[in-house]
């Protein structure tokens, strides 16, 4: 069984969304539908995830499926995409909300944990999980959806390199090796999230992560502490 490279992984909201189908008016709800498959594909991963266990849960008829959303691979797409804009979106909008840098990060780990262990659905990432030990026949499921983990990785490394920029982090700081570190800290999370681990374990090791956060130049905290005053 081949596998393929994974990747590190922050949620991201991704950039496209696919066409609706045209055609006679549906008689299901489509979105209530596609909520349905994603937890499936969420708990279940993409290929162990199968068609009766896909309509069982999504109440139609695998006909219906297919005229909705094409076929697995296309929903399970659609699935990833309804994700990184519901469950999964805390990500994108912590880097761009948080002023700092360091602020951004630290917030999108500490609401990963919170989110990661939601009772609510499974557990976990599904962006890092859903296609976990994946057969070489899904290849290209694996490879689009290691390419939208690496669109989460290259905004956070953005974010860090506007801190950089900012005069927030030192002037020598990688901002690629800095969020690969966080990044894969995130995928640690997921992984421990899905084992049980709860809520507050994930928070120590967000604190301990965040130990490693380059220490600011003088001229920055000289900044903040007349801002403070």
């Amino acid at each position: 069984m081949k596998k393929t490279k994974e990747t590190t992984a922050v949620p991201v909201v991704p950039s496209s969304t696919p066409a609706k189908p045209r055609g006679r008016p549906l008689s299901f709800d489509r979105d209530t539908a596609l909520d349905r498959a994603m937890h499936v594909f969420w708990e279940r991963g993409y290929e162990a995830a199968s068609i009766s266990d896909l309509t069982a849960a999504m109440g139609i008829t695998p006909p219906s499926l297919y005229t909705a959303f094409g076929d697995k691979e296309r929903l399970f797409l659609e699935a990833i995409e309804r994700y990184g804009k519901g469950p999964g979106g805390f990500g994108r909008r912590a880097l761009e909300e948080e002023p700092t840098a360091r602020g951004a990060v630290q917030r999108l780990l500490e609401e990963a944990a919170a989110e990661l262990t939601q009772a609510c659905h499974p557990l976990g990432c599904m962006m890092v999980m859903a296609t976990t030990n994946c057969s070489v026949a899904a290849e290209h499921v694996q490879n689009a959806l290691a390419k939208r983990r690496a669109l989460g990785v290259d905004l956070m490394r953005d974010r860090i390199q506007q801190g950089i920029a900012d005069g927030e982090l030192p002037a020598d700081t990688s901002a690629s090796a800095l969020a690969t570190f966080y990044a894969t800290v995130y995928q640690g999370m997921s992984m421990q999230a899905k084992d049980g681990a709860p809520r507050e374990s994930l928070l120590l090791s967000v604190e301990m992560a965040m130990r490693s956060w380059p220490a600011a130049p003088p001229r920055a905290v000289k900044k903040r502490a007349a801002a403070a005053a």
